[in-house]
């Protein structure tokens, strides 16, 4: 497993939020805006990748991992890992599960997030229902995990939030990224193997066309509009979410 922690602290680093992804990418190009806004106010967020995309087309897994270490400078990341799961065959097996499980125990975020779970590639949707998974085991005191040798205590985050890639959903909300728009596409712009590039010798693919780009700038414009901002990364939550009244006034 190899990972990055940006900041360092004593003892285990309990996170406010933690972003669950397929490969390394999807987090920047799916929410790369809202990780940059918690950021931005001190939020502390964990970014955990699946897999290091060894499948990829372009690039290979070392490259992609560089790549993802200095996105997640950029982003202002407190920590990255990567669980090296085999890219193409996210398995909903016990093994994945307890990975995913002492990860959450580990970090103890208040809130997660997960790949959508329908979506063009099958790992996104194995990622998701993997997550949904451990995140209601997390919370089950007879789930026996142990980090180090030392037990986990039971925990489970306060709410579950699935982010947007490939297939849209009616968003149960959108957050408003006009502020840190730069600075996504900045983190996006590191994955110098997987975007498109009029120097490539590598094969094109679904991503790499110059078309891809122009559809994540699009989509951040047309869920901005929606909220009356420039800039939005759409959100959906299987459960009602709560507004308290001052909330409805801003």
């Amino acid at each position: 497993m190899k990972f990055l922690v940006i900041k360092k602290t004593k003892g285990s680093m309990n996170l406010d939020v933690l972003v669950f992804a397929a490969h390394p990418d999807d987090a920047e190009l799916a929410m790369g805006g809202t990780i940059a806004k918690f950021t931005s106010v001190n939020k502390k967020v964990g970014i955990i990748d699946f897999t290091r995309g060894e499948l990829g087309t372009r690039g290979t897994a070392e490259s992609r991992q560089k790549e993802a270490f200095q996105s997640a400078l950029i982003i202002k990341a407190a920590l990255r890992e990567n669980l090296e799961m085999p890219d193409g065959n996210i398995q909903r097996n016990k093994d994945n599960l307890m990975k995913v499980i002492m990860a959450i125990r580990r970090y103890k975020p208040k809130i997660i997030f997960a790949p959508y779970f329908n979506d063009r590639h099958p790992d996104h949707i194995d990622a998701s229902l993997l997550v949904k998974e451990a995140m209601f085991s997390s919370g089950l005191i007879k789930v026996k995990t142990s980090d180090r040798e030392v037990a986990q205590a039971a925990y489970r985050p306060q709410k579950l939030y699935y982010y947007m890639q490939t297939y849209t959903f009616d968003p149960s909300f959108i957050v408003d990224i006009t502020e840190t728009f730069e600075t996504k596409m900045e983190a996006v712009r590191c994955y110098g193997s997987q975007f498109h590039n009029p120097r490539s010798t590598e094969p094109e693919t679904f991503i790499s066309r110059p078309e891809f780009i122009s559809y994540i700038e699009s989509r951040a414009n047309f869920y901005g509009f929606q909220i009356g901002k420039k800039c939005g990364e759409p959100f959906y939550c299987e459960e009602n979410i709560e507004r308290h009244v001052e909330e409805l006034l801003k």
